[in-house]
């Protein structure tokens, strides 16, 4: 687990403002939601958070130390992203070779006893049967696909775990099943968490706080029922009570 600090972080694509001076603070096992509109810039941000876009000024800062000028495997985050990125060519899992599941064990050279330890525990935790491990990814449902996303995310541990519209690709019953997986595996493992959305409800569902995000700033951060019944501006309103949800208990 780590704590996350951005601080006047700003990323431009040409005349594209993506990030414009976003400064928060997500606390050590902290289940974040970024939410709002498509084109926002939530995934840019993530990205700037996993080291795979270099802002172009202002720092990310895991656990108290400055990572801007980390790779990406130097950082302890881990990332689920919204269309999986799983090797086509490889299967679910094999312990003796290369397969999606244990590609970042292998990588760091991990012993076949010790892989094999924590692929199980990978397995059980987001339900990835055995009779999926010969597969490749053309041979998976939606949901399949995204539990062996996550499971590969999990197998190092994560400071900062980190998923982008993990849930698009699934049908209105996967995304319940699976939203509620997300929630469990997250009290189980206790990783900081950052999860983007679009989607209000699923975003009041998961998120211990909201981070509403729009046209590449931060318009509010709170809780849940504080965002819902005090927004901060009219955009917030506006994008907030276009959906009919009812709120989470806090």
């Amino acid at each position: 687990m780590a704590k996350l600090e951005l601080r006047n972080v700003t990323k431009r694509f040409g005349e594209i403002i993506a990030l414009n001076d976003v400064s928060f603070t997500v606390e050590d096992g902290e289940f974040f939601v970024l939410v709002g509109p498509n084109g926002s810039g939530k995934t840019t941000l993530l990205r700037v958070i996993a080291g795979l876009v270099e802002p172009d000024s202002g720092d990310v800062i895991i656990d108290g130390v400055k990572v801007n000028d980390l790779r990406p495997s130097q950082r302890g985050v881990r990332m689920v992203f919204q269309d999986y990125a799983l090797y086509p060519h490889m299967k679910v899992y094999d312990e003796r070779r290369f397969a999606n599941l244990n590609f970042p064990l292998k990588v760091r050279k991990f012993l076949k006893e010790d892989i094999v330890k924590v692929m199980s525990n990978v397995a059980r935790r987001v339900g990835v049967e055995k009779e999926l491990y010969p597969r490749k990814p053309d041979q998976l449902s939606a949901g399949q696909k995204q539990k062996v996303a996550v499971g590969r995310a999990l197998a190092i541990e994560p400071k900062i775990f980190v998923l982008d519209e993990p849930l698009s690709n699934l049908d209105p019953l996967g995304r319940l099943r699976v939203r509620d997986e997300i929630r469990r595996i997250h009290r189980e493992i206790k990783a900081t968490t950052l999860y983007v959305t679009h989607n209000l409800p699923e975003a009041m569902a998961l998120g211990d706080r909201l981070a509403v995000v729009n046209r590449g700033a931060i318009q509010q951060i709170g809780p849940p029922r504080e965002v819902y019944e005090k927004p901060a501006n009219e955009f917030v309103s506006v994008f907030i009570h276009s959906f009919d949800l009812p709120v989470r208990p806090v």
